[in-house]
């Protein structure tokens, strides 16, 4: 049987043992299949597959290597992976191009094209996402009741100072966007590799809302993330290091903006790349 030539697009994120993420993932891929009016399959990298399928609606979620083996068994082979990351993480630039090599050695007829993250460095006129975080800023502004607040636009922290150039525009861009209506706004991360060669992602979470444009009267905290897994979802490691930064100043008060994932803004970004991916050169 002749190899199918339709392409087959696949939304990746990195996947979570969080059952929401994968919810919320296949909810952008539904919107964004209606948008471009072609099917788009939500797979994770990784770690999703051990959700129990009962907490996902009795649907099981997919991840990419075996999804990539069966559709190859199939002779789907051409296929479109439009990365759900906001900038291009290792897992984006190395783990899955290796993966797809390795499985191309037993089907070389797999033709995988990986299109771009949502967010460019390179493109500093690009403001999208920038303004859907500052929108997400506002309404949580709006549902507490602040007036200028101080706002921490967090990303996990990364050991790639490409992804690290892309929270730092996207911070910018957000300081612009909100202008006078914040006080203070400054990028900062969850998280950090040990080593002076990961100094970039300074200053952590815990240790910039200890400075003095965030340690007294109320905070944003940004959240750069997309899914709402254990790091960003409700009762996470980003809520908790801020709790417990409110816990050490008294006249702190802090508010969460909702996760990008699930903003309709998106979409566009999201189609675009997709266009981007069909034309890319495929993986050799």
């Amino acid at each position: 049987m002749p190899p199918t030539r339709q392409p087959i697009i696949l939304l990746v994120d990195n996947g979570s043992l969080e059952p929401a993420a994968t919810l919320a993932l296949r909810k952008t891929a539904a919107r964004l299949a209606e948008a471009v009016k072609v099917d788009v399959r939500p797979v994770s990298l990784l770690h999703s597959s051990a959700i129990a399928p009962e907490l996902l609606e009795g649907r099981p979620a997919a991840i990419v290597e075996p999804t990539l083996r069966t559709l190859a068994e199939a002779n789907r082979t051409n296929i479109v992976i439009v990365p759900f990351f906001i900038g291009p993480s290792g897992a984006i630039l190395n783990y899955l191009p290796e993966r797809v090599r390795h499985l191309r050695k037993a089907r070389p007829r797999l033709t995988v094209r990986i299109a771009p993250c949502l967010v460019d460095a390179a493109s500093t006129d690009d403001r999208r996402v920038a303004a859907l975080l500052a929108e997400r800023v506002r309404a949580a502004a709006a549902r507490e009741k602040f007036t200028r607040p101080a706002v921490a636009v967090v990303d996990h922290g990364t050991p790639e100072r490409a992804v690290n150039a892309v929270r730092e525009l996207v911070a910018r861009q957000t300081r612009s966007l909100l202008g006078s209506s914040a006080r203070a706004v400054a990028a900062g991360s969850m998280e950090r590799r040990s080593g002076g060669e990961f100094d970039f992602n300074e200053p952590l979470l815990e240790r910039l809302l200890d400075q003095q444009d965030f340690s007294a009267g109320e905070v944003i905290i940004a959240r750069l993330f997309l899914l709402p897994g254990r790091h960003a979802g409700p009762g996470g490691d980003i809520e908790q290091i801020a709790q417990a930064a409110a816990a050490r100043h008294a006249q702190m008060k802090v508010a969460f903006t909702e996760p990008l994932g699930t903003h309709p803004g998106l979409i566009p970004i999201l189609g675009e790349r997709l266009e981007q991916g069909l034309a890319a050169t495929p993986i050799a």
